[in-house]
């Protein structure tokens, strides 16, 4: 897999990285995310001091994205036990 060099500008401060090329839009809009965070914070707390409004962000976006994460539920598939029992009652069909 390939990977692209990016520079990301957080919080004016900007952080050169190699990501998947895949992944690379993904990385560019979660910067601009961050971004628009700091920035609503900055203007709703008059907050300046970045490092705190980075921890604020952080914690902002990971509490929110925890509460969208929606745990994943795995159907159970009883079809080759269904078969399985099938052919059981069949052999203990012919052997009586």
């Amino acid at each position: 897999m390939s990977k692209v060099a990016l520079k990301i500008n957080i919080a004016g401060r900007s952080y050169p990285l190699n990501v998947p090329e895949a992944e690379a839009e993904a990385v560019t809009a979660a910067a601009a995310d961050i971004n628009k965070a700091i920035e609503l914070l900055r203007k709703n707390y008059a907050v300046n001091d970045n490092q705190d409004l980075l921890a604020m962000t952080a914690l902002q976006l990971l509490t929110k994205a925890k509460a969208e994460a929606k745990p994943t539920v795995i159907a159970p598939n009883y079809a080759d036990i269904e078969a399985a029992l099938e052919a059981l009652r069949q052999d203990l069909s012919n052997v009586q």
